[in-house]
């Protein structure tokens, strides 16, 4: 902004100010809600709530059909490069037309959360914040621990302007989902999320206890293999680095990463119908409904979407060659990934009917 020497630096300052909020959206002008309400419910019933990531049209649909029809709050995942990738502007009206999808399919009151998955500096989440999402993580899991505090409680003091929640993270996950990438996993040290939590002041922690990101989520080696089929058997979770976070911090929203079971039907489709997902292997369910009904409020599902997907989609490329109509592929897959959102609602995470 160029500088009269007539105008108080004052002035200017309130003005760049007035600026740039009539350029912010708020979320609730959206019809969205942040995390801090669903999170305290969710711990006191023992439940947990959904947190799908989506990238396009169709994913959006079943979601919201799922929530809507389950009666589930429901937290719309973005990452770095989904936002991307369907446009920060569009994705803002995608959310309001979500909320407004919600109410057609019979939800009076939707219980729906924008939120940033994986956000990588500052000026992301503040961008965020400022575009309409209603919740933001800042990932700093893999900076020092004071560095990790600082960047963290930054997010927070703007985010909290806004009434914005904020998800922060301590412990590094193994496996590669969009930008987010590590060799190996390192678990929370529970003796530090006390110091953490009160510093930065976040509304929510992800902890680090084995679960991973991608359709890979365990080397062979790390598994054994069921004498019957043949398929791995994944390592147990660390329930007791979990259950040390709890003592530490009672009652505090604690999310968890890279949930996806990763569905041996949907795997088995993929690769009748050309594709090729050797080992791909995830998180058992028993092992999510026994975190939900922990201080685990929030827990991450994406990699089963993409493999409900794709394999709906391969299925009628093999069977239906001569299909170029997308919504005869889209379609089916929008069904498929529906079916598993809801199952996922009401079998594993136990939120069917707690938006009512």
């Amino acid at each position: 902004m160029a500088r009269c020497a007539d105008i108080p630096a004052s002035f200017e300052k309130d003005l760049v100010t007035f600026i740039n909020l009539t350029k912010m959206v708020n979320y609730k002008d959206l019809g969205l809600v942040n995390t801090r309400e669903m999170f305290a419910k969710a711990i006191k019933g023992g439940y947990a709530i959904p947190a799908f990531n989506f990238n396009n049209m169709e994913q959006l649909q079943a979601i919201i059909k799922a929530a809507a029809e389950t009666k589930s709050p429901v937290i719309l995942q973005v990452s770095k490069g989904a936002r991307n990738y369907a446009n920060a502007t569009l994705l803002r009206y995608m959310a309001e037309g979500a909320v407004e999808y919600a109410k057609e399919l019979g939800w009076e009151h939707p219980q729906i959360v924008l939120h940033l998955d994986h956000g990588d500096s500052f000026e992301l989440c503040k961008s965020c914040v400022d575009s309409g999402f209603s919740s933001v993580m800042i990932d700093g899991s893999h900076l020092p621990y004071e560095e990790n505090v600082a960047l963290t409680k930054k997010v927070v003091e703007y985010a909290h302007q806004y009434d914005v929640t904020v998800e922060g993270e301590l412990g590094v996950l193994a496996g590669v989902e969009d930008e987010v990438s590590a060799d190996h996993h390192t678990y929370t040290n529970p003796e530090e999320v006390i110091d953490f939590a009160t510093r930065t002041g976040c509304d929510s922690l992800a902890i680090s206890i084995g679960t991973s990101h991608g359709a890979y989520k365990f080397k062979p080696e790390q598994c054994t293999r069921d004498p019957k089929t043949g398929r791995l058997v994944p390592p147990p979770l660390a329930f007791d680095v979990l259950d040390a976070v709890m003592e530490k911090l009672p009652g505090f929203p604690i999310v968890l990463h890279g949930s996806s079971s990763v569905p041996q039907e949907y795997v088995d489709i993929i690769n009748a119908n050309g594709g090729k997902l050797p080992d791909a292997i995830g998180i058992p369910e028993e092992e999510l409904r026994k975190a939900a009904k922990s201080a685990v409020c929030k827990i991450n599902i994406d990699s089963d979407s993409r493999l409900a997907m794709t394999a709906a989609v391969r299925k009628v490329f093999n069977e239906k060659p001569q299909e170029f109509d997308p919504r005869k592929y889209l379609g089916p897959a929008r069904d498929e990934m529906e079916k598993l959102y809801k199952h996922k609602i009401i079998n594993v995470l136990g939120s069917e009917g707690k938006a009512e």
